[in-house]
């Protein structure tokens, strides 16, 4: 009998820190860091400033299928938890 294990888990969190990727590159690499996780898992954004703009595109892109939450919004510095469903 072949084992599978998944090594996934819901509290699997991978950091993304939105500040140090230019500018031109920041939200084509969110949406590949997003396309990339499986069901349960978060990416942890982290970011100088409130990207309600991106919120939009992602509510338009992913619907219900990713939660957001934002863990610290504070001026300057933003943290904001993405999880696939």
């Amino acid at each position: 009998m072949t084992q599978v294990h998944n090594h996934t888990t819901p509290e699997a969190i991978y950091p993304f820190d939105a500040r140090g990727v230019a500018k031109r590159f920041r939200h084509a690499a969110i949406f590949g860091a997003l396309d990339a996780l499986t069901p349960g898992e978060t990416m942890r954004f982290v970011n100088d400033h409130d990207p309600l703009p991106l919120l939009g595109q992602l509510q338009a892109r992913y619907g219900a299928a990713v939660d957001i939450e934002y863990r610290q919004r504070d001026p300057g510095a933003i943290v904001i938890d993405f999880s696939k469903r």
